[in-house]
């Protein structure tokens, strides 16, 4: 850290060394002068921490020389210590009106002069470091600002995407015919009713859990009311009680306004919380509270305010296992397991994956302006047989990818890029048959396995494998299927 640095401005010589002998053995650095245009000057180019200033010089009187200095916004900061043998009443407060801070009469009492010149010092180092820390805050808050206001467009982006999803795939007229489906839209339909009651969406990613939630609301009585939907994965673990519940202005650093909560966007609504198994524990309990008191209190406010809200919430998780670990509280899961609904993985419904295929090119080709083409019968046979751990979502892209790559024109297999998993997957499937301790019999099996992974394609159970397929043709040609 460098030493302060003190402007001395006296026309007499004798001051100007009495000064400095007191002042440079305690550390500070001397720059002296003896004219007010030279006090400009240098005060510009050497910008000093404190100026002691001289009423009475050539050049320009102290006076004039403060005011200049405080007029210019790059040194006006730097504190002015008036020093003169004048005592008039009129000459200390025009001192103070042009911006000084203190004032010494001549002749110097050396206690006074060193305990002033170090008070103002610290007060102007104070000083600055509360400008720097505001000037932070400020830039703090700016930044927290845009933030949120970033995160309510996202919301707002996302709730919309999700709206233009929910209307691609049909609220209330979902596609397929499958018993699965025909269950879920029993149940559905059984809730029509009770527009309180919590409901738990269990499922493997992808297979339409929010959609089933959007259905559950516009099919009840809140549907006029907001649906509002959190991704309880993405809740920042610091912010999580001002997002749910809501804030006052000035409840913490960055609260620049009240600000309402997932809680009360939701009032007269449905809150829908996806992927409840991870909400962050200390969240559980409040939420737990509010839905058996019916009342929020935002951060930082002293009184609770009503919200009239029901929770549809999410998982793909293992809530079970979870409340056995201790990451999930029984007591929550029972509140918002009041009615519960399964959606099944797209492999158990195979009887709807054509419908959902070609509803899926019809409404991509509707977007881009073409004439939705046909499924070659190869194609179907291939998505049938596939298991699609990406369950309605990996269909959907699928089907998107191979509008694009068909050109429009008739899909065929070589279209449909499926995810497929690694042969070692093939091998450890959920087939429980133990391959053949025999190596030619070992390999047949596993390209019997293969070709019936991929529906008889012998370039997807080839590429699955990682061989060549003419190794399938030449070896086991009676495993194809001509």
């Amino acid at each position: 850290m460098s030493s302060p640095r003190i402007l001395i401005a006296d026309d007499t010589a004798a001051s100007l060394s009495l000064l400095s002998d007191l002042l440079e053995p305690l550390g500070y650095e001397i720059l002296a002068v003896s004219d007010g245009r030279a006090a400009i000057q240098l005060v510009h180019r050497a910008k000093p921490d404190l100026i002691l200033l001289d009423v009475m010089m050539p050049h320009g009187d102290g006076f004039s020389v403060c005011r200049a200095l405080k007029a210019d916004p790059e040194i006006a900061g730097i504190p002015v210590i008036f020093i003169t043998s004048r005592q008039e009443t009129g000459d200390v407060v025009r001192g103070f009106k042009v911006g000084a801070v203190d004032y010494i009469l001549k002749p110097f009492q050396a206690e006074e002069v060193i305990s002033r010149v170090a008070t103002h010092l610290q007060l102007s180092r104070v000083t600055r470091e509360l400008l720097e820390r505001n000037s932070e805050l400020e830039e703090e808050i700016s930044r927290r600002r845009q933030a949120e206001q970033a995160r309510d467009k996202a919301a707002e982006r996302l709730s919309n995407l999700a709206s233009n999803e929910a209307k691609r795939w049909g609220i209330t007229g979902f596609i397929g015919s499958s018993p699965h489906l025909k269950r879920i839209l029993g149940d559905i339909e059984k809730l029509h009713h009770f527009g309180k009651t919590s409901v738990l969406i269990t499922g493997e990613s992808g297979t339409g859990k929010e959609l089933v939630a959007r259905a559950i609301h516009h099919q009840s009585p809140r549907a006029a009311g907001p649906f509002v939907p959190v991704n309880c994965v993405a809740i920042p673990g610091e912010l999580a009680e001002s997002l749910f519940f809501g804030h006052t202005k000035g409840a913490f650093t960055g609260a620049v306004s009240d600000r309402k909560g997932y809680l009360e966007l939701a009032d007269g609504g449905t809150l829908f919380l996806d992927e409840i198994g991870d909400m962050p524990a200390t969240l559980q309990g409040k939420l737990l509270r509010v839905l058996e008191d019916g009342e929020v209190t935002p951060v930082g406010a002293s009184r609770a305010r009503r919200v009239d809200v029901r929770v549809v919430s999410a998982t793909n998780a293992n809530l079970t296992e979870k409340m056995e670990a201790g990451d999930f509280r029984q007591d929550l899961f029972f509140r918002l397991a009041r009615f519960t609904v399964e959606t099944p993985p797209l492999r158990e419904r195979k009887e709807d994956v054509a419908l959902l295929a070609k509803h899926f090119l019809e409404v991509f080709a509707a977007e881009m302006g073409m004439n939705a083409p046909l499924l070659s019968v190869r194609a179907l046979e291939l998505l049938r047989s596939h298991r699609f751990p990406g369950n309605i979502r990996e269909l959907k892209n699928v089907m998107e990818r191979a509008l694009i790559l068909s050109s429009g024109k008739t899909v065929e297999p070589e279209h449909l890029q499926l995810f497929q998993t690694s042969a070692k997957s093939v091998a450890d499937s959920e087939i429980s048959t133990p391959l053949p301790l025999n190596m030619d019999a070992a390999e047949q099996e596993l390209i019997r396995r293969a070709l019936d992974e991929t529906g008889g394609n012998v370039a997807e159970a080839a590429r699955l494998l990682g061989v060549n397929r003419s190794r399938i043709y030449r070896r086991f040609p009676h495993l194809v299927k001509t």
